[in-house]
């Protein structure tokens, strides 16, 4: 049984930064994609980002592309995703997702964490 559990959500004023964490167990974390989407209130959750199993290979949605940063410590199990010049429109709740297949389209990924928000104050 794979878990993930993401941390670091919270609340940061506009322009700030933030780390997520996604903690893995039940798995080889390198075994796995791994991917973070988010879902904003009244909306369709959407990818943001993608990294392969080697870690060789990312991709960003373009609203988040040249902000922020996904990686991954297999040593840890533990991907991340770092967010800087944060905005208002970043406000959601950021899932991490791992799976065989990766890339952007959510029904690649078998295993989802619940969820932690994040609040951008202008």
């Amino acid at each position: 049984q794979v878990q993930l559990v993401e941390s670091g959500g919270g609340l940061v004023q506009a322009g700030g930064s933030l780390r997520l964490s996604c903690a893995a167990s039940g798995r080889t974390f390198s075994s796995y994609a791994m991917g973070w989407f988010r879902q904003a209130p009244g909306k369709e959750r959407e990818f943001v980002a993608a990294i392969s199993r080697s870690g060789g290979n990312t991709d960003y949605a373009d609203s988040v592309k040249g902000r922020f940063t996904i990686s991954g410590d297999n040593a840890k199990n533990t991907a991340y995703l770092q967010m800087n010049s944060v905005t208002p429109e970043d406000t959601a709740v950021y899932y991490c997702a791992g799976g065989w297949g990766g890339g952007r389209g959510s029904a690649n990924y078998a295993h989802w964490g619940q969820g932690t928000q994040v609040t951008v104050s202008s």
